[in-house]
């Protein structure tokens, strides 16, 4: 039923498009086939009546900065019009969006599944009554868990904990490393009156001093903890107090990774000595955290061999794993989540999630879960509401195959993206795994103008590290709307 109701649409898209192949000066394949059906009342295409940000935009940024800051923003939307991977502003451009609220849509604006889920009586009463889910959860909860996080845990972890965003959902996971930690040393011991009463001091023994390792590079969050393992812009860290926490060297790999086997196996073994000599000098290290790819510093890739020798020096010095899939997670590298690439003998620590699980929080088994209870708390404590989408969510991931299509699109957009670096000198550094994919510009003022160019002619994208631009489609995002991409990108790199 689910798909009769996505496939309801005109067909000119796929028509259109495959009468439209060739570009300014390429050639691309015709797109493959792909299980997920066209989303019903989506655009055909993108349409730009003017410059973006339009008039309307421009009042409505004048109005909002006597309150709140602008300067980040791009444009206002029309979320009413928006309609599967299109955004529309208000001033009537209609944008094919490849940042997709910063990489946390999964299934497309206005998705007609999650409208007629809104229309039932447990989503109303979850939208009207928010529960404080530590001390009064809805009778539905474990149920909710169960059809929703639980369904899609990584294997081998059997717990969840629900937070609010992804600088949270760290930041908790932190401390339930540190307080596994911990536990491991004092063992079923009660905590000794001098811990007690240090800690109110943020002294020792009471305040411990122990550590989060992460890696050049990272991004986890701005909270205090989460922000001292970012390690990615300095504007995301002035100012700020930090905990005096170590960092690693992450891989500085050559793309293709395939093709520079030899010189990228070299430059992941001296990261490896790097973490291990880090552990030998630094007994106070509680935890590791790292990102499948590292997305807001530049979309840095390593391969599954890194990875697993990670872990396996993490279990050698006894410190808690923690992968970062707040933005990898959800099927947008071709697996549900990205560490399964790395087929890894025994499950990550900790797996932390956001932005595509429409929910946050961290997985984990039950020795992370605090000997006491409101130690890992707060008032919240996770909202029903996101873990109903998330349920309405998955299910339209699984009727739909989406990440069957994830796969198809992403080879799709792989080789054509490949062609416009052979003719285009501008482009470099092509890595995609799945759809989340990156490419490099030669200097940040290229890259940003071309941000600004592809805005203009209809295609809605976002910058990370020093000179990149990322790919964050959605999962309903299809070879179609790949072409439709990839003909206007060659034609805004023209424009250069």
């Amino acid at each position: 039923m689910l798909r009769n109701i996505i496939s309801r649409r005109k067909p000119k898209l796929r028509r259109l498009q495959r009468r439209c192949i060739q570009s300014e000066s390429t050639v691309f394949a015709v797109p493959p086939p792909t299980p997920t059906p066209n989303f019903p009342g989506e655009p055909l295409k993108p349409s730009i009546k003017g410059s973006i940000p339009g008039a309307k935009s421009q009042e409505l940024m004048k109005r909002l900065d006597q309150y709140q800051e602008t300067r980040t923003q791009h444009f206002f939307v029309d979320y009413e019009k928006s309609m599967g991977s299109y955004i529309v502003d208000v001033d009537g451009n209609v944008m094919l969006d490849l940042f997709c609220q910063i990489a946390s849509l999964p299934i497309g604006y206005n998705n007609p599944a999650l409208i007629e889920a809104y229309d039932s009586k447990e989503w109303k009463t979850a939208l009207i009554n928010r529960p404080a889910i530590g001390v009064a959860p809805p009778s539905n909860w474990p149920d909710l868990l169960e059809n929703s996080f639980m369904s899609v845990a990584p294997k081998g972890l059997n717990q969840v904990w629900t937070a609010m965003c992804g600088s949270c959902a760290n930041e908790i996971a932190y401390k339930a490393a540190f307080m596994h930690h911990q536990y491991k040393k004092r063992g079923s011991a009660d905590f000794s009156p001098e811990e007690l009463s240090s800690c109110l001091n943020n002294s020792e023994p009471g305040s411990p001093d122990i550590s989060i390792l992460s890696f050049r590079g990272g991004f986890h969050g701005r909270l205090f903890g989460s922000l001292s393992t970012t390690r990615s812009k300095s504007i995301h860290k002035l100012d700020i107090p930090a905990f005096d926490w170590p960092v690693a060297d992450f891989p500085k790999s050559k793309y293709p990774l395939h093709e520079h086997e030899a010189e990228n196996r070299a430059e992941e073994d001296r990261c490896l000595d790097n973490v291990r000599n880090i552990l030998q000098n630094n007994s106070n290290v509680a935890a590791m955290i790292i990102e499948p790819i590292q997305a807001e510093g530049g979309d840095n890739h390593a391969n599954p061999y890194f990875f697993k020798n990670l872990q396996q020096i993490a279990k050698e010095f006894d410190v808690t794993f923690i992968v970062d899939e707040v933005q990898t997670g959800v099927g947008a590298t071709g697996k549900f989540w990205a560490h399964e690439h790395w087929n890894l003998e025994s499950p990550p620590d900790i797996v932390t999630f956001a932005k595509k699980m429409q929910a946050a929080g961290f997985y984990h088994n039950i020795e992370f879960r605090p000997q006491q209870g409101y130690r890992n708390f707060n008032t919240w404590m996770g909202d029903p509401i996101r873990a109903l989408q998330l349920q309405t969510t998955l299910q339209v991931i699984k009727d739909l195959d989406l990440v069957e299509n994830v796969k198809i699109t992403g080879k799709y957009l792989h080789d054509g993206l490949n062609q416009l670096q052979d003719s285009h000198n501008v482009l470099s550094n092509i890595r995609i795994l799945g759809t989340f994919g990156a490419f490099d510009l030669p200097t940040p003022q290229v890259r940003d103008t071309l941000q600004t160019k592809l805005r203009n002619n209809g295609v809605q994208m976002a910058p990370c590290g020093d000179r990149s631009l990322r790919l964050r489609p959605m999962l309903t995002f299809t070879p179609d709307h790949a072409l439709q991409f990839l003909q206007i990108l060659d034609t805004t790199l023209h424009e250069l």
